[in-house]
């Protein structure tokens, strides 16, 4: 076995950073600059929150700047080079990785596990309601949820608020299995398809072994995260779909496509990809910008508070009264560095980005660079959002408050 690689903090940060694209020149703008992020992230989470823009806008802008949203529909629904799928949550990924995602998809409610059996038992008992999507997506798909009958025999029963959805559970029931895709949106309403028809020709659906799907995906991991240990991999692209993964990495180190590291601080064992070991050589080119609370850097709450020591929750379904910070968290990154957190809130209406709060880390009080960067990034952040101008409430700290928008 070869010497680990000894990494610095400092080093493994930088690192993780730049495998982001959140460091060093910025991509291109248009579909080339968005292939070449996604390329690198393998899936953007999809989330319903909508307090400065959805999820997935904001980690795209936060590695390209100002960016025209209407390429990222490009590439889902004309070129079909990106479909929504179930990554580590639900999440756009790319058409190329198929052949990874079918993996689950065709494993999907088939075990003993007593969900599998749930599902299972209820799509039996609900053929009729099965075999109504199929023939309508067949004869008149792309379709919306509102153009199936409710044929339930045995409704689906929960504590939350899938009760008694039907139809829609059935359509996800579909998804995961991978009969069906997404093939566009009415706003937040999804309209299916056949995943026959709506699949690229040119995407390779044969089916791939277990074993090589999670080798390609823990590299694909890998690459995304710079430097990460077994569970830092499990939690990440595929969350939970890395069976015999400590044998696969195994595997990668004895082909050289993997090189074991350590990084300061303690004793665990981690793994890097050789694709990125160029990296540590590059001149560092640090950025300053705004992060999603489920941008890819940090959806790994225990990764972030190894390397960073930055201990980060969202707080949206938190009582107002118990909340630390407020309602909707973006973690500010200065360089290799996560410096604080922003709270921000755009109000459509009056077309303001309003900075409700701005809680550096301890020790940080604002030096004049760092301050600058942030009212900077604040600036462009009101930009991609549309808003006209940056209103900062009296509780942010005064010497944050003097650059603004």
């Amino acid at each position: 076995m070869p010497n680990p690689l000894a990494l610095s903090l400092e080093s493994a940060r930088r690192l993780a950073v730049t495998c982001q694209h959140l460091a060093g020149p910025r991509p291109g703008g248009g579909l080339d600059g968005l292939r070449q992020v996604l390329r690198t992230l393998r899936c953007l989470q999809l989330d319903p929150i909508d307090a400065v823009a959805r999820s997935h806008f904001l980690v795209l802008w936060s590695r390209l700047g100002g960016y025209d949203r209407a390429d990222l529909d490009t590439l889902l629904w004309q070129e079909r080079w990106l479909f929504e799928y179930w990554a580590h949550a639900s999440s756009i990924v790319l058409a190329e990785d198929y052949p990874i995602h079918h993996v689950m998809m065709r494993g999907y409610a088939t075990g003993d596990s007593p969900h599998a059996q749930r599902v299972r038992g209820w799509m039996e008992a609900n053929d009729g309601l099965r075999q109504h999507v199929l023939d309508r997506l067949r004869t008149a798909g792309p379709l919306p949820p509102g153009a199936f009958d409710d044929l339930t025999s045995v409704p689906w029963q929960s504590s939350g608020w899938t009760n008694g959805r039907s139809v829609e559970r059935m359509l996800d029931f579909l998804w995961f299995q991978g009969s069906i895709m997404v093939a566009g949106r009415a706003g937040r309403t999804r309209h299916w398809d056949l995943a026959e028809r709506w699949l690229p020709a040119w995407a390779d659906a044969t089916p791939l072994p277990r074993r090589e799907a999670v080798s390609l995906a823990a590299e694909h991991a890998l690459r995304a995260l710079g430097v990460a240990r077994v569970a830092d991999i499990e939690r990440h692209f595929i969350r939970d779909r890395y069976p015999e993964l400590p044998e696969v990495l195994d595997e990668l180190q004895r082909s050289g496509r993997v090189v074991p590291a350590e990084v300061e601080g303690g004793t665990e064992r981690w793994h890097v990809h050789r694709d990125v070991l160029g990296l540590l050589e590059r001149e560092w080119q640090p950025r300053t910008t705004l992060l999603s609370p489920f941008d890819n850097l940090i959806c790994d709450r225990a990764r972030t508070e190894r390397l960073w020591g930055f201990e980060f929750r969202t707080e949206m379904y938190v009582p107002k009264h118990k909340r630390l910070y407020g309602y909707y968290i973006m973690p500010i990154l200065h360089g290799e560095r996560l410096i604080g957190r922003l709270v921000p809130r755009f109000d459509r209406r009056k077309q303001v980005l309003e900075i409700e709060g701005l809680f550096p880390e301890p020790g940080l009080p604002g030096d004049e660079v760092s301050v600058r960067a942030v009212g900077e990034a604040v600036t462009e952040l009101a930009a991609f959002t549309g808003a006209r101008e940056v209103a900062y409430a009296a509780t942010v700290p005064a010497p944050w408050r003097a650059v603004s928008g």
